[in-house]
């Protein structure tokens, strides 16, 4: 069914018909319970962008990235209900990849799918590569050594099953999870018993009273967009999983609703009480807040246990971009956007030739690194948060173009309908295009911005070649 376009100049009745087909051809086994689902949606919205990145996002921004976190998590909630909606609509494990070629176009499908494949495999390679270098904390190994086993490792839970993948992806998430909420148990308990050498300092009036809650001004707290939304991306993943969920139509929503929840208790949360109990200006850019937090509270395992946790979220973006990538590029292939060989499926119905792929990439990305770690893989990695950004902008104009045809009946209406729509989306929108302007104006980051033309214009090409290849091909007719 993915390559199936939807002709809207028809009846509402056939256009219910091919939203009502769901993914029946994909081949995909629904081996993705409730429970798991659950845990990929919370995981996805926490990794090392929260352990790692927030440490140069408060130095930038003070306790105003609390406010900075929360906006741009109110943001993330009105793209994943715009993603819901399309979700309830039609579910399919090409997900935005299959809305964006469907209302917008075949070659709007053709770049989001190639560009979020792009954006998890330069994640896997950067991941898989931050997880090695973690393992020397405790063990004298050579980092290739672990970069290759993680790879190896990882790639063999994607193969063997989908309920696999499901499951260690669950216990990834579940130590993530526990350690957030270990952390605000802690620092709750030094806030009103007073207890470790923080003890005596913790208080909420750190959040002003050191320089205030700006004390960078507005213009800090902007720059620190780009961070911000780079913590969230791969909160979309679970829109993924649509085409292998048991039971989509139930599960996806109760997943999507848990945002908001998940943004206020771990990154809301979670800042505004290691800020109250350690001062904002304690706080290293290039140092997790969490190790440091530890630290100023004289708890000594607190670095162990943190390494531990990052470990944990490296390994479960490598092991979401292995689930990712091979669906990705299956969808391309059955829409005739990619190779054919890419819609291979193995006895267990996980797509064998693109995971295989896109595991041998993020392999030699990760000896490149090795061999040469210098500006040029910088370079590429900062790509990855303008690439990850796209699919959330095609997200929202796809629900923006499904809702006005739904609304005209000539698409069913979806069951789970995003509240505030088309306003929600608009603002979402043009939010997003604050950040891009943010990144372009922090020379740290302009870059992404400089790669994102060169990525453009190669899918461009590509896209013209195969169009040209195949001249029949519906993958390529406009709707």
């Amino acid at each position: 069914m993915t390559s199936a376009q939807v002709d809207h100049g028809q009846d509402g009745r056939r256009a219910a018909e091919v939203a009502d087909a769901g993914p029946v051809g994909e081949g995909y086994q629904r081996a993705l319970g409730s429970r798991q689902i659950q845990m990929i949606a919370i995981g996805g919205a926490i990794g090392t962008g929260l352990f790692l990145g927030a440490g140069k996002a408060i130095s930038k921004a003070g306790p105003s990235l609390i406010l900075a976190y929360a906006v741009a998590g109110l943001v993330i909630f009105f793209i994943m209900r715009a993603l819901g909606e399309l979700l309830m609509y039609r579910p399919v494990s090409g997900s935005f990849s299959e809305y964006a070629r469907e209302f917008i176009g075949p070659f709007a499908g053709f770049v989001t799918g190639w560009t979020y494949w792009l954006f998890w495999v330069v994640t896997g390679i950067t991941e898989v590569t931050a997880a090695a270098q973690y393992m020397t904390f405790w063990f004298s190994i050579p980092p290739w050594v672990s970069a290759l086993v993680f790879t190896i490792i990882l790639y063999g839970v994607n193969l063997i099953s989908v309920k696999l993948f499901g499951e260690l992806e669950f216990w990834f998430s579940m130590v993530k999870v526990t350690a957030i909420v270990g952390m605000i148990l802690i620092c709750a308990g030094i806030l009103t018993l007073g207890f470790s050498d923080a003890g005596d300092t913790a208080s909420v009036t750190h959040l002003w009273a050191d320089g205030g809650f700006f004390p960078h001004g507005i213009k800090g707290t902007l720059m620190t967009l780009q961070i911000v939304m780079f913590a969230f991306l791969a909160v979309e993943l679970v829109g993924v999983t649509a085409g292998e969920s048991k039971d989509p139509k139930t599960v996806l929503p109760k997943a999507i609703n848990t945002v908001p929840w998940r943004i206020a208790v771990f990154y809301v949360g979670a800042l505004v009480m290691i800020l109250s109990v350690v001062p904002w200006t304690v706080f290293s850019p290039d140092v997790s807040p969490f190790v440091e937090a530890f630290d100023k509270m004289g708890l000594g395992l607190g670095a162990g246990i943190v390494n531990f946790v990052v470990l944990t979220a490296a390994l479960s973006s490598c092991n979401s971009g292995m689930y990712s990538t091979g669906r990705m590029l299956r969808d391309l292939a059955l829409n005739g956007q990619g190779p054919n060989l890419f819609t291979r499926l193995t006895r267990s119905g996980t797509p064998l030739v693109g995971t295989t792929f896109s595991a041998a990439l993020m392999l030699v990305g990760v000896w490149i690194n090795y061999q040469w770690p210098g500006d040029a893989f910088t370079y590429v990695v900062s790509f990855a948060t303008i690439s990850g950004m796209w699919a959330w902008i095609m997200i929202l104009i796809s629900q923006l173009r499904y809702r006005r045809l739904a609304d005209r009946g000539v698409l069913p209406q979806s069951a789970f309908r995003a509240p505030g729509a088309p306003y929600t989306s608009v603002f979402a929108l043009a939010f997003i295009a604050v950040v891009v302007v943010m990144m372009g104006i922090d020379k740290d980051t302009r870059i992404s911005l400089y790669c994102a033309p060169l990525w453009a214009a190669l899918l461009g090409v590509s896209y013209l070649v195969l169009k040209a290849r195949n001249p029949g091909n519906r993958a390529f007719a406009k709707n």
